[in-house]
């Protein structure tokens, strides 16, 4: 993949490329605490923009796990999350297509010469299946990516996307070259926490609840032309965005 000088964005995936859904977690928590999948439990508002891990465990234990046996229980978890997703990719495909304008937004921004990435709460094992199966991953350089495997806390995340990106192309990431386009309070939250300028789109939040967390901007959807807009916009406004 060639690197591109324009800038770095980083996709989050649930809820921004494809549409998000909780039947993956749902069986690979169940197989893994022996739970029926009528049985597991979400903890309300720990879900969206948080990690699969993290869910994991506020999931067993919302649904009578122990806490020690919730958290004892990771390794299964992580088992169970590659099989589920390895056998459920025809399903994947018809229920989780990605959001139209998805695909050509990336193709587009490949080709004004930006870097592409995914920071995600999936495990990279997920996340690889997900974006392969909906046709995502061709311009995404996933080998600087910061996915849910590779720490439980979301605010980690953007400090190992930054090392990996030194590693691979040998000179720093700046911070005010970096845009995050997700769709969730937690993606902004995230985004400042690493001075990254941060781009939401309303596919399942309203507008105005969105701009109450104060984005840099907030889409409608993922037109190609907003999308490229938007970024380059950011890129150039030449002010530091807010940090949390």
């Amino acid at each position: 993949m060639n690197h591109g000088g324009a800038g770095l964005v980083i996709w989050d995936v649930d809820g921004t490329l494809i549409p998000a859904d909780l039947r993956w977690l749902t069986r690979a928590i169940g197989r893994a605490y022996g739970i029926a999948e009528s049985e597991v439990v979400f903890p309300e508002k720990r879900v969206h923009g948080y990690t699969d891990e993290s869910i994991a465990v506020d999931t067993a234990i919302a649904s009578g796990v122990d806490p020690s046996a919730a958290e004892a229980g990771i390794p299964a978890f992580r088992r169970a999350i590659v099989t589920v997703m390895q056998e459920g990719q025809r399903e994947l495909a018809e229920i989780q297509a990605p959001y139209p304008g998805a695909v050509a937004s990336i193709a587009e921004l490949h080709d004004r010469g930006f870097t592409q990435t995914v920071l995600t709460g999936n495990l990279r094992s997920a996340a690889e299946v997900k974006l392969h199966v909906a046709g995502l991953n061709e311009f995404l350089d996933l080998r600087i990516g910061g996915f849910g495997s590779d720490a439980r806390d979301r605010f980690q995340l953007p400090a190992i996307v930054a090392q990996r990106y030194s590693g691979i192309y040998r000179h720093q990431l700046d911070p005010a070259r970096v845009v995050v386009i997700g769709d969730a309070p937690n993606d902004i939250a995230c985004a400042r926490h690493a001075n990254f300028r941060v781009a939401v789109v309303a596919h399942r939040i309203g507008r105005q609840e969105l701009a109450s967390h104060e984005p840099d901007l907030v889409l409608d959807s993922l037109d190609p032309t907003m999308v490229v807009a938007a970024v380059s916009s950011l890129l150039n406004s030449g002010s530091s965005p807010a940090t949390c």
